[in-house]
C-alpha cells in the first residue's frame, strides 16, 4: 500500500484524493495532504476523514512513498524549493502541473529523484480522465507502472514519451472543450427544429455517451462503427455528406494542431 502526500487540495488534487481512497489505492490512514486555503483543508478533512499537515514540509514525512504536486505552475518551483532536501531517490515525486517539465523538476531536487509528469484532463473528477505520463530522473519501468496504476484510479492513464505532453493536452485535456462546443451545436439544433432545450440537451449527451461507450468496446475502428449506422439512401449518409463537404475532419485537425502549439508556446514561457 503506497503513502501517499499530495501537496495542492484544488479541483484537480481532491479528485485524484478522491479517486485514491475509492480505489481501494490507499487508504485515509495512508494519505496526508496540505493545501493553503482553510476552507478546502476542512472539507477534505470532514468529508474523507483524512490528515492534513499544518505546515508544507510535515506533509513529507519519512514513510511517504509518493509525493503528488498538484499545484499551480506558477508555485511548484518554490515548493519543490521547500522540499528538495527531503526528497530522496526512493520517493516517487509526480507532478499535474501543466506546462512544468521534468527537467525543470529535476533541477530544483538535490539529488537523484524518480519523477512522473502527468497530464491528467477535468473529467478526473467524475473518475473518467484521461491521463499520460513520462518519466524522467531515475523512475524506471516499476515506478511506470506504479503511475499508471495511480492514475488509473480517475480513468485511465497511458505513458508516453514527454515531447508528446503537449499533443497529449491539445487532444485529450483541450479536447473536453471541443467536444462541448459540439454538444451545444447539435442541441441547439435540435431546438430550431422544435424539440424543449432540456430534451434537446438530454439526447445529446446521451448520443455523445453512447457514441463512447461504442468505440470504447471492441477497438473497432472509428470508419466501421460509422457504417453500421449509415445505411443507403438514409438520414445518417445526408448528415455526413455535409460535414464531409464543411471539411469538419481538416477542422478538428487543425484545432489540435493549434492547441499543440499553444501548448508549446506557453512551456517555452
Amino acid at each position: 500500500m503506497e503513502k501517499i502526500t499530495v501537496i495542492g487540495a484544488g479541483n484537480m488534487g481532491s479528485a485524484l484524493i478522491r479517486g485514491f481512497l475509492a480505489s481501494g489505492m490507499a487508504t485515509s490512514e495512508d494519505m496526508l495532504f496540505f493545501d493553503v486555503d482553510p476552507l478546502k483543508v476542512r472539507t477534505l478533512e470532514e468529508e474523507l476523514d483524512i490528515q492534513s499537515a499544518g505546515h508544507l514540509r510535515d506533509a513529507l514525512t519519512s514513510d511517504t512513498t509518493v509525493l503528488l504536486l498538484a499545484v499551480k505552475p506558477q508555485i511548484i518551483g518554490d515548493v519543490l524549493d521547500s522540499l528538495a532536501d527531503k526528497i530522496d531517490d526512493r520517493l516517487l515525486v509526480v507532478s499535474i502541473a501543466a506546462g512544468i517539465s521534468t527537467k525543470f523538476i529535476l533541477s530544483r531536487i538535490q539529488g537523484p529523484a524518480r519523477v512522473i509528469r502527468a497530464m491528467p484532463n477535468a473529467a478526473a473528477m467524475l473518475g473518467c480522465s484521461a491521463t499520460a505520463l513520462c518519466g524522467a530522473g531515475i523512475a524506471d519501468e516499476s515506478d511506470a507502472e506504479r503511475a499508471v496504476q495511480l492514475f488509473s484510479a480517475v480513468g485511465t492513464a497511458v505513458m508516453v514519451n514527454e515531447k508528446m505532453i503537449n499533443t497529449v493536452t491539445a487532444l485529450a485535456s483541450s479536447g473536453l472543450g471541443y467536444l462541448f462546443v459540439m454538444m451545444e451545436a447539435l442541441t441547439d439544433a435540435g431546438v430550431r427544429l422544435g424539440l424543449d432545450r432540456a430534451t434537446a440537451r438530454e439526447l445529446t449527451v446521451r448520443t455523445f455517451g453512447g457514441a463512447a461507450a461504442m468505440a470504447a468496446s471492441g477497438g473497432v475502428p472509428f470508419s466501421e462503427l460509422k457504417d453500421r449506422i449509415t445505411s443507403p439512401g438514409g438520414t445518417t449518409i445526408a448528415g455526413l455528406q455535409v460535414l464531409e463537404r464543411s471539411g469538419l475532419r481538416g477542422i478538428l485537425m487543425d484545432v489540435v494542431e493549434a492547441a499543440a502549439r499553444r501548448a508549446d508556446e506557453l512551456a517555452s514561457g
